[in-house]
């Protein structure tokens, strides 16, 4: 278990289930694990505009709170997932930070330390679970982690199978997503990784802006200038206009209040080089 994090002060729990709209859970067991992780990922938008604002990010809980509960913020994986352990450690729940290396287009598997997911024990008994909130259009429920048969989400039918090396791979609908080593990991741990996603240009999160969030009727998303909802299974798209409009979609569906738009910041021809871009 990652002990580098204490149990949150009771204010800031407060404050945290405030702002993903729980009230404080009498049991730290499963039910309340997947209340936990569904209205996180309908609270909390998975973005990545630090990257592109010049935002700093620091892998300690007291920073990673004061974005994502302070400043109403969301992040990527080791934001969101880094903070939610947290929360989940403050109300008694037993937490384990798991590196995993995100399956690209190819096939291939990314770097080390491409993702980070919580390994979740509960009072109950039941479990342990896999528990994941920074990892965008993902499962909704937590998996059970030594379940090796299909696991049934409003997202998909999801596997979790035996890898080399004792490592695991999640599926979802047959389609491999990452692949977890099950070696105790601690938030500094993941510093490189973040570091790569921030700057290098063969990182996805370099070359585009997201902004995403799970609804009851499906999924928003902002890339850039073009709004994108899914709604009972219907997409439609519609491209903002001025700066103005930009904002206020930030502000009406995501609940983020920015001072400017975001726009993609655009490496240098030398930062491609050294991380072998093209």
């Amino acid at each position: 278990m990652d002990t580098a994090s204490q149990s949150l002060p009771a204010e800031t729990v407060d404050a945290y289930l405030r702002r993903i709209g729980v009230e404080r859970p009498a049991r730290a067991d499963s039910e309340t694990l997947r209340e936990l992780q569904q209205r996180h990922l309908r609270s909390v938008p998975f973005e990545n505009l630090s990257i592109h604002l010049g935002e700093n990010l620091v892998l300690e809980d007291e920073p990673l709170l004061d974005k994502v509960v302070g400043a109403r913020r969301g992040g990527f994986c080791y934001e969101l997932n880094g903070a939610f352990a947290a929360l989940l450690r403050s109300l008694g729940f037993g937490v384990t930070l798991f590196q995993a290396r995100v399956y690209k287009g190819d096939g291939q598997l990314g770097i080390p330390y491409d993702h980070l997911s919580l390994r979740v024990e509960t009072a109950d008994g039941t479990g342990p679970w896999l528990a994941d909130v920074g990892f965008g259009d993902h499962c909704h429920h937590p998996l059970l982690l030594e379940e090796r048969g299909d696991q049934i989400d409003p997202a998909g039918t999801f596997r979790i199978a035996e890898a080399p090396d004792g490592d695991l791979d999640v599926l979802r609908d047959g389609k491999p997503q990452f692949r977890l080593d099950r070696r105790p990991r601690r938030l500094a741990d993941f510093e490189a990784g973040a570091w790569y996603h921030r700057t290098s240009p063969a990182s996805h999160f370099t070359r585009k802006l997201v902004c995403s969030l799970l609804t009851d009727e499906g999924r928003i998303t902002l890339s850039g200038r073009k709004l994108v909802t899914t709604a009972h299974g219907e997409r439609t798209e519609r491209e903002l206009g001025d700066d103005t409009e930009v904002l206020a979609a930030y502000r009406d569906h995501f609940g983020m209040e920015l001072d400017r738009v975001p726009e993609v910041r655009k490496p240098c021809a030398g930062d491609a080089a050294q991380y072998g871009g093209e």
